[in-house]
């Protein structure tokens, strides 16, 4: 196992920012207040999570097609695979933002069950697995905050 890149672990940190700007707008009335008088609603509390979390799931899909290409076996199989993080949110996040939220963190959860396999069959970088492992585990933290909070 190695480490990730730095730039990888740089951009993949960077990537929580709205889940925990999500969670800290929702614990802190002032911050949410000054996030409103600069941002406006929709980048506030559970609105900016959810919103993110559904971008972020489909687009980790696009990082398992890309793994998929290149599979020497069971490519189809892979591909498949690859399809289902943003056909679960398409499909599964909407409602009400508990609802959305306990959806989006299964799908997270389902999504590092499924770079667990790609990487099973050499198809990830010998760093992916911490890495996801870390991010994971925030970005479910973050959604299970929104869901029950």
């Amino acid at each position: 196992m190695t480490q990730p890149p730095r730039s990888a672990l740089i951009l993949g940190v960077a990537g929580l920012l709205p889940f925990l700007w999500s969670v800290a707008t929702e614990m802190s009335p002032a911050l949410a207040e000054f996030g409103l008088r600069w941002m406006g609603p929709r980048f506030l509390g559970p609105y900016v999570g959810l919103a993110y979390g559904t971008v972020i799931l489909s687009f980790m899909a696009g990082a398992l097609w890309g793994f998929a290409s290149r599979a020497e076996v069971n490519a189809g199989l892979f591909h498949a695979l690859a399809v289902i993080p943003a056909l679960w949110a398409f499909f599964f996040v909407g409602g009400g933002p508990v609802s959305a939220a306990i959806y989006l963190a299964a799908g997270f959860a389902g999504l590092l069950a499924l770079d667990w396999f790609f990487d099973q069959h050499g198809l990830t970088p010998s760093w992916w697995m911490p890495l996801r492992v870390g991010l994971t585990a925030v970005v479910v933290a973050c959604l299970m905050f929104t869901a029950f909070a």
